[in-house]
């Protein structure tokens, strides 16, 4: 058995009609729906310094 893997919009109607339809012909299953990690806010923070998002780590900017 091969395994497919699909990322789309899930607000988009037209992507979400035409999974349902694929699926509705018995063809192929649904295993699991994929739920993205969620981030602690310290690993939030971290990937923000990461980027340079942040311009100062504590209280205001020096002048």
């Amino acid at each position: 058995m091969a395994t497919i893997t699909l990322e789309y919009n899930a607000r988009n109607i037209q992507a979400q009609k035409t999974l349902e339809y694929i699926l509705s012909m018995g063809f192929f299953k649904s295993v699991a729906t994929h739920q993205p990690e969620k981030k602690s806010r310290l690993e939030q923070s971290l990937e923000d310094v990461d980027n340079g998002n942040v311009f100062f780590l504590a209280g205001p900017a020096k002048r």
